[in-house]
Parts: C-alpha cells; sequence; structure tokens
C-alpha cells in the first residue's frame, strides 16, 4: 500500500524520518483485508521479521509469548494511530485502554540517553525482544520531540487500518492511499442509497 495520505493534492515536502519508518514498519505487521498476512503470528514468526531488521537488532530469539506482547504493543498503537485520523470507534474505552498499555509499556522497557559529539538520541539499554519493544517506543519519543506524533495515522478504511505518515499540508489525510478513500466513498455512497430507499412513503 502506498503511505501517501489522499485528501489534497497540495502536499508539503516534508518527509517520514527513519524513526518514522521505524514505527510504521512496527504497526505495519498485522493481517488486514488487502492481503497483508500476521507477521507476529507466533515466536517463529516474530523472530524471522527481526531477522531483516537492523533497526530492531537484528536476528533475536523470540518466544510465542513474546510474539504475543508484540501484537498487544502494535494493536495499542494502531490505536492511538486512528485516533489520529478521528476513527470514531478507537475513541473513548479504546483509546483509554491502549493508553494505559502504553504507560505500563513505557515502565517495563525504559529508555536511555546517548550523547555523542554528533548529538544526542533515546535507545533501550536492553537485550533481545525487551530491546525491540524500547526501540519502538524509543522511536515513538522522537517522533514525537519533533512535532510530527499526529501525523503518523492509520488508514481509517476498515479493515485495512494501514499506518502511514500524513504528507498533506494540513495535516487532514484520513487514508492510506486514494483507493481506500475511494472504497469509503463509495460505500458511504451506497448506506446513503439504502437509506433513501427504505425510507417510508410521504402522506
Amino acid at each position: 500500500m502506498s503511505s501517501a495520505a489522499a485528501g489534497s493534492a497540495q502536499t508539503d515536502p516534508r518527509a517520514a524520518t527513519p524513526v518514522v519508518e521505524t514505527v510504521l514498519s512496527f504497526v505495519n505487521t498485522r493481517a488486514n483485508g488487502g492481503g497483508e498476512q500476521e507477521l507476529f503470528g507466533d515466536g517463529r514468526s516474530f523472530a524471522a521479521w527481526l531477522a531483516e531488521r537492523d533497526e530492531f537488532g537484528g536476528e533475536t530469539v523470540a518466544t510465542d509469548a513474546d510474539a504475543a506482547a508484540a501484537r498487544e504493543l502494535r494493536d495499542a498503537l494502531v490505536t492511538l494511530l486512528l485516533a489520529h485520523s478521528g476513527d470514531e470507534e478507537s475513541m473513548g474505552e479504546p483509546l483509554q485502554h491502549a493508553e494505559e498499555h502504553l504507560r505500563r509499556a513505557g515502565a517495563l522497557y525504559p529508555l536511555a540517553t546517548v550523547v555523542t559529539a554528533r548529538g544526542v538520541e533515546l535507545a533501550s539499554p536492553q537485550a533481545g525482544v525487551p530491546r525491540v519493544f524500547g526501540t519502538v517506543l524509543a522511536a515513538v519519543t522522537t517522533v514525537a520531540q519533533t512535532g510530527d506524533w499526529g501525523r503518523i495515522k492509520a488508514c481509517r478504511n476498515p479493515p485495512c487500518h494501514f499506518g502511514f505518515f500524513d504528507r498533506t499540508r494540513n495535516g487532514g489525510g484520513l487514508y492510506c492511499s486514494t483507493g481506500c478513500g475511494s472504497q469509503v466513498s463509495m460505500r458511504n455512497y451506497r448506506e446513503r442509497q439504502r437509506r433513501g430507499s427504505e425510507a417510508p412513503p410521504e402522506a
């Protein structure tokens, strides 16, 4: 799927930074209606995914319990990204539960400040799977410090919910692609047509 958001023909030149890509690569691992497969289904599939990504430490031993924890962290983040897109179903109790889970994750996977002559960054001081989760949280924190956290969104077209970086000038993108935007528009049109046909005749 494209990471270009629909909704505006004019976009600003901002590009997704490596930390944004780190967040997106983690959240875009779930199965959806667009043919994407679950990549965190068990320890083996989670470890295979990690082995291909140096930003998470590369090859890592992972158990089924680790994969379940990865799914929980990912799904909590997706709920927040849906909230960034204004998705009503993610608001209220689902968002509250997601934020509580992320607070617990922040306590379980603390970050360390790494200071060098080149600059300062956050990194996980842990090893193995905890380092993976800490790296995700460090990327989220870094994005938030740049002011772009609200631009990382999840597509409002169910069941897509693909994570994308909203490059629209006004930050009003709702869908990961024009195709998803068109699907939602068509469903809304058909729903209006159905309701119109069910309306009782005027007396």
